[in-house]
């Protein structure tokens, strides 16, 4: 990466946005308990780095701000099962298109018409190939309809937590807790908004205590970790996702408080509100250098992925040159990497 920091960057190229993480930074567990993470902090102001932990994150916010979280719940969305011809697939739920109808990602090769059977009696029928690779599928048991809602008690029954492909693991059972905020509550994610994920029961009451907040629901889909493969970023088709606004969030979007986004899921769904005026609906908006945010004031995040959509949300509050910088320290400072791994806070 410090070689690469010797020419001269464009925020317009997706290239600009690579750099080198060695291998062993990639955060595959948590760390216990979720507060101990490591916390690197950067003033805006003064383009400043200090490191700290987590659990001292309230000494580094600004009495003068309000905290956006996003409390959208991770589902199992994750299923194992078999085609007809007993050859074995994975499905992985993306997003309801309706209240029959769902958007998935299926390893193995189906076509229109196949049928997918999984454990209690759950069967998918793929309904659409899509030019994306995704699908469309509908579900039954016991040969009646399943509707979305209906569905998610079964996925908790027999589907597995979807982690990120980059964790290059299976789930077990410490990641039902692991990857789930301790305030989800609305389901409907296949990914977590990690920077959530570092609050404890207790620490987030002390920053409610302590600052004015609201939630809002963006539920994270799989095309979170859909790279930016266009030379130009401004070519990537930017994925939608569904989102809520609450009553109260919207009180303070429409205020003159100070806005700190806990996590790139939240501060896309104030931005998206910024510009639209919208509550809810479908949210596809993409920041990034020329894109910058003009609502949210600071951001919790953790280090993503190079050339990701996520990196580039960064380099929107600091610039792309201060966000190498700090990656560039991060990695340095052996920082941990990705959804598990330690936290970044830019006030």
């Amino acid at each position: 990466m410090k070689a690469s920091r010797n020419r001269v960057h464009n925020s317009l190229y997706t290239a600009s946005y690579d750099y080198h993480l060695p291998h062993e930074l990639i955060a595959t567990h948590p760390v216990v308990p979720r507060e101990n993470a490591r916390l690197l902090v950067y003033n805006k102001t003064e383009c400043r780095i200090s490191h700290a932990y987590f659990y001292d994150i309230e000494q580094f916010l600004p009495s003068d701000t309000a905290l956006i979280f996003n409390d959208t719940k991770v589902i199992k969305a994750r299923l194992f099962g078999v085609k007809s011809s007993g050859g074995r697939i994975e499905l992985l739920i993306n997003r309801p298109l309706d209240a029959h109808t769902l958007n998935v990602y299926i390893k193995g090769r189906v076509r229109e018409g196949s049928e997918l059977f999984f454990d209690n009696d759950l069967t998918a029928t793929v309904q659409a190939c899509c030019s994306d690779g995704s699908r469309h599928v509908t579900f039954t048991c016991k040969n009646k309809a399943v509707r979305f809602e209906a569905l998610l008690p079964i996925l908790e029954r027999i589907g597995h937590i979807p982690l990120p492909p980059y964790l290059n693991r299976d789930d077990d059972l410490a990641d039902e807790e692991d990857y789930q905020s301790v305030f989800a509550s609305q389901e409907g994610a296949v990914a977590a908004p990690t920077a959530s994920l570092h609050f404890s029961d207790a620490l987030f009451k002390t920053v409610c205590r302590n600052h004015p907040h609201a939630f809002v629901t963006l539920h994270v889909g799989a095309g979170t970790f859909k790279p930016v493969t266009h030379d130009i970023i401004t070519d990537h088709p930017m994925h939608s996702e569904y989102f809520h606004i609450s009553a109260e969030a919207e009180r303070l979007l429409r205020s003159n408080i100070n806005i700190l986004g806990i996590g790139t899921t939240s501060t896309r769904t104030i931005e998206y509100y910024a510009r639209t005026k919208k509550t809810h609906g479908e949210a596809n908006l993409f920041l990034h250098p020329q894109n910058p945010p003009i609502r949210t004031d600071a951001l919790l995040t953790n280090f993503h992925l190079p050339k990701s959509t996520l990196l580039m949300l960064v380099a929107s509050f600091i610039g792309l040159e201060e966000t190498l910088r700090v990656y560039d320290e991060a990695i340095r400072q052996k920082y941990r990497f990705f959804s598990y791994g330690d936290a970044m806070l830019v006030i």
